[in-house]
Parts: structure tokens; C-alpha cells; sequence
């Protein structure tokens, strides 16, 4: 079943790359529930196993693009994200002190602050794009016009997928002309 689960993530975030238009140096916000993966309720029951090899298909991909990924910690970290400390630095991002644990940030969380090249976490971004794996509820870290794309992936392993790409807002009135390329 792994080897599936990991068709599916590259597939998905193949697709999001593409669909959002992404480009380096943005980022996406990821949140993921191994339970939810693996079929088990949100929270019970932590793979760290499962989110290794999860990372182990799609992460090598973004990193080739030049795509950073916000990986979203749990409730029990206040869904704090783990980001590049390149990428905190650029943006002027806040960094709080915590390390993500399986049960107390996730396996996720966990996998990326051991992947990432110089792990920090942050309380808030605003996201270019986002995939929420297993209903971890990402929206709070999506930039404010958030977009539903629609994927042929709709589930990793058990976890339903939803993933998002922003746009800027639209301005002005009867006599705006907007540009289709940001929409």
C-alpha cells in the first residue's frame, strides 16, 4: 500500500505545483495527519514511519523546483510550521522555540524539522498554496483569497485531500480591468 501512497502524494503535489502556478521561492503549507493516512480518526494514532516515507516521494521534487514547504505542526503546538530558516529570515517571520515530536506536533511536523536543511518554526505565514491531508484545517495559514483547486488525487492512503491556491484580491469597481494571469 505504500508504494500507492506514494504515487499519490507526487501526483498531488505535481498537480498543485502546476495548478497554483507556482514558482521558486514560494511556499506551500502542508498539513497532514498520518492517522488520517494510515485509516485511523485524526490524532490516535501517529505514524512517523508513514510521514518519512511520504516526504521521501514529494519533498525531493519541491526542493528541485525551488518550492518551500511550511509544515504544519498539531493543536498541540498551536499548528505551528516548520519552515527553512532562509525562508523565516526572508519574510521577516517570528521564530518560537519548540521541536516537533510525533505525538506533540506530529509525525509530519517531526519528519520535516529532521529533512529540512535549517528547520525553525513559526507561528504564522501567509501560504501561497496549500494541501490539507487528513482534515488538519491549513486555511489560517493560506494568503487571504484563497482558491479551491480541484486534483484527480481525492485521498492519500484513507485521508481526503483539499488543496488550495491563492490569488490576489480584486479592487475596484464596474471600471477595473483585472489581469487574468493573477486570477
Amino acid at each position: 500500500m505504500y508504494k500507492e501512497i506514494q504515487e499519490q502524494i507526487l501526483t498531488a503535489f505535481k498537480e498543485l505545483v502546476e495548478k497554483a502556478k507556482l514558482k521558486k521561492g514560494d511556499i506551500i503549507v502542508m498539513g497532514c495527519s498520518t492517522s488520517e493516512v494510515v485509516g485511523s480518526q485524526i490524532g490516535t494514532n501517529s505514524k512517523f514511519d508513514c510521514a518519512k516515507m511520504l516526504y521521501d516521494s514529494f519533498y525531493p521534487y519541491l526542493k528541485g523546483y525551488g518550492i518551500f514547504l511550511a509544515a504544519q505542526c498539531c493543536e498541540h503546538l498551536g499548528r505551528a510550521l516548520v519552515v527553512e530558516r532562509e525562508y523565516a529570515q526572508k519574510h521577516n517571520l517570528t521564530i518560537v522555540n519548540a521541536v516537533p515530536q510525533p505525538k506533540a506536533g506530529g509525525s509530519s511536523a517531526t519528519t520535516a524539522y529532521k529533512r529540512f536543511d535549517d528547520p525553525v518554526l513559526v507561528e504564522h505565514i501567509k501560504a501561497d498554496a496549500g494541501i490539507d491531508i487528513g482534515g488538519t484545517l491549513i486555511g489560517m495559514h493560506l494568503k487571504e483569497v484563497a482558491v479551491p483547486l480541484r486534483l484527480s488525487v481525492k485521498k492519500i492512503g484513507y485521508a481526503n485531500v483539499i488543496c488550495a491556491r491563492t490569488r490576489p484580491k480584486f479592487v475596484g469597481g464596474e471600471r477595473a480591468v483585472y489581469d487574468e494571469d493573477l486570477m
